[in-house]
Formats: structure tokens, C-alpha cells, sequence
């Protein structure tokens, strides 16, 4: 395999073993033995270290994603079950390995990993929507994502703490703030062109994230 080819063989294997060993040179190794490849191999695949292989698990749970929303199956649902069913799919695909996505966050919340962070929730939102359908080109690609973002962020962190039967909290969180996105949206048509009142996205944003539950 190539190093590209190995670093997809690996992402899904790490999280198994982040979860006890943290995203340690020690996970990355035991993921590499159950490929049979030699652990510094499996490293040169990974020279950005622990956010490179966080990266990784995200992008191989973005091509799943790709893989099981089929243009077929989205075109049957509205935009707002589009939306809904994206983020609930990431969400039970790394809900085995919950662990592993807590030490995960604990290193993108780090100072020196800021923009790492907000690089992989933008590339989430990003590829939620594409798949959606968005075609959007102007301020709105950036609005919608940057709300999605948000959104997203915001539902991962109720569901770390979820212990509901069938996810119930974290699915009742995401229903509420996607009505938030709705009325957010309905707001914004209506005031489009009227020049006096714009719309606030950063307040907007800031209520996604830090909300009343």
C-alpha cells in the first residue's frame, strides 16, 4: 500500500484502541498489527501525529457517510430530514467509540489546535451540505455552513454526555436547534433587501453553541 492507501487503512482501526491508549503512538501501533504492517511504517503515514489520525477517523467516517446517502436516497427527503440524518449518521457511526472521540475532542480543544479544529468542523459542515445538495455560491455557502457548523459542534456535545435509551436526548437536542435553523432562515427572507435590519449570524452562532437545553 501506499501511504495515502495505509492511512485509510488505518483510520477506522485507531479509535479502537484511542480509547485506551489514547491517539498515542501506542494505538496507532496496534492498529498497524492488526493490518500485519510494522509500526513505523504505520507512523510515516501519520507525521502529523495525534490530529493527523483524528483527521483521519473523520474523513473515513465522511466517506461512509458519502456511501450511505446515495443521490437516490437524498433526493426522496426534504432538506431539513437531509440535515437531520447527515448529523445523526456521524454521530452513530463514532457513537462505538464515544471514549475515543472524548480524547479526541480534548486534543482539538487545546490552544495550539484551534485551527485544526475549526478546519475539520468547517470540512464536516462543508461535506453535510454538498451531500444535501447545496449548490449555494454566495454569502450563503458560507452562512449555511458556518451555522451547520455550529449546529453540529454543539449536538456532538450533548451526545458525549448522553446516556439516553436510543440517543433520546441527544436526537431531541438536534430537533430543536434545526427548528432554530428554520425560523433563523424564515427570519432571514424576510428581512432580505430591507437594508435596515441585518440579521445577526454571529449572535446566531453563539446561541447554536451555548444554548438553553
Amino acid at each position: 500500500m501506499t501511504l495515502d492507501e495505509l492511512r485509510d487503512a488505518l483510520a477506522p482501526l485507531i479509535p479502537g484502541n484511542a480509547a485506551f491508549d489514547g491517539w498515542s503512538d501506542k494505538a496507532l501501533a496496534m492498529a498497524a498489527a492488526e493490518l500485519g504492517v510494522p509500526a513505523d511504517r504505520a507512523k510515516l503515514a501519520f507525521p502529523g501525529g495525534s490530529v493527523q489520525m483524528i483527521d483521519a477517523w473523520f474523513d473515513a467516517t465522511d466517506r461512509g457517510m458519502a456511501a450511505a446517502f446515495p443521490p437516490e436516497r437524498i433526493a426522496g427527503m426534504k432538506i431539513r430530514q437531509r440535515i437531520r440524518d447527515l448529523v445523526l449518521y456521524r454521530i452513530e457511526a463514532m457513537a462505538p467509540h464515544k471514549e475515543a472521540l472524548r480524547r479526541a475532542f480534548a486534543i482539538l480543544s487545546m490552544p495550539q489546535n484551534a485551527l485544526s479544529a475549526a478546519k475539520l468542523a468547517w470540512r464536516a459542515a462543508d461535506r453535510m451540505w454538498r451531500l444535501a445538495g447545496d449548490t449555494a455560491t454566495d454569502f450563503n455557502h458560507y452562512s449555511k455552513r458556518g451555522i451547520l457548523s455550529a449546529l453540529y459542534t454543539s449536538t456532538m456535545l450533548v451526545f458525549m454526555d448522553d446516556e439516553s435509551e436510543g440517543l433520546a436526548e441527544t436526537k431531541g437536542f438536534l430537533d430543536r436547534r434545526i427548528d432554530d435553523v428554520m425560523r433563523f432562515e424564515k427570519f432571514k427572507a424576510q428581512w432580505k433587501g430591507g437594508g435596515e435590519r441585518v440579521p445577526s449570524l454571529s449572535r446566531f452562532l453563539g446561541r447554536l453553541r451555548y444554548p438553553a437545553i
